[in-house]
């Protein structure tokens, strides 16, 4: 071995024991209740030609707000009233409910990645006297952890990989299928749906531990 490639070998140690010491597992954890997203067509559809969605507060994803516009979920065996609209507006009117929801509802929703929604059933969508029909538009969705590709680098792990991850809550338990998902938009942050909270007494702050 030759001086170049000694040096070589040292830096490549260095470098991992470095990125070993500041790997972290730790990932902090939000709650996503129920709630819709709308094409514009459909925004105007039901609010009126011509209107956009109202900001009432930003959410932790970049660029993601919840609007003021507020929306009813209806089928022949049930509705929720005063579900959340976020923005900005999507290519793809999506219903993302919890199975607690779904049972309620009278649906079958398949578990889904967001945007995933071939083969979703439809569902009506009423806002004060105007009603669409949103076709292959309700999931729910599958928990997921939002990243970086900085976060990544220092998670040990890349887009689309599947994780588990150990609750640190009030009851613990370990949710096996976790999807990583990585952008250079995203902000570091796990979500769950409400099912999943009471399932294992979430509150507010708490966090989970990758497993890798």
């Amino acid at each position: 071995m030759n001086e170049q490639q000694l040096q070589q070998l040292i830096t490549g140690v260095v470098t991992q024991l470095l990125l070993a010491n500041e790997q972290t597992d730790t990932v902090p954890v939000e709650v996503s209740g129920r709630h819709v997203h709308l094409t514009q067509a459909d925004v105007e559809a039901l609010y009126g030609p011509g209107h956009t969605l109202t900001h009432k507060r930003d959410l932790s994803q970049p660029g993601q707000f919840l609007a003021e516009e507020r929306i009813s979920i209806v089928t022949a065996k049930g509705v929720f009233h005063n579900v959340a609209v976020l923005g900005p507006v999507r290519s793809h009117t999506q219903v993302e409910i919890s199975m607690t929801d779904a049972r309620t509802l009278g649906l079958k929703p398949p578990v889904r990645q967001s945007g995933d929604t071939k083969g979703c059933p439809a569902v009506c969508l009423l806002a004060g006297d105007r009603m669409v029909l949103a076709e292959e538009s309700v999931m729910v969705a599958q928990n997921h952890i939002h990243m970086t590709p900085e976060d990544a680098r220092r998670y040990g792990v890349t887009d689309g990989q599947i994780v588990k991850v150990q609750m640190q809550t009030g009851r613990p338990l370990t949710f096996d299928q976790v999807v990583i998902r990585v952008r250079e938009d995203y902000a570091l942050a796990m979500h769950i749906d409400s099912d999943e909270s009471n399932a294992c007494a979430f509150q507010k702050g708490d966090t989970g531990r990758l497993v890798r």
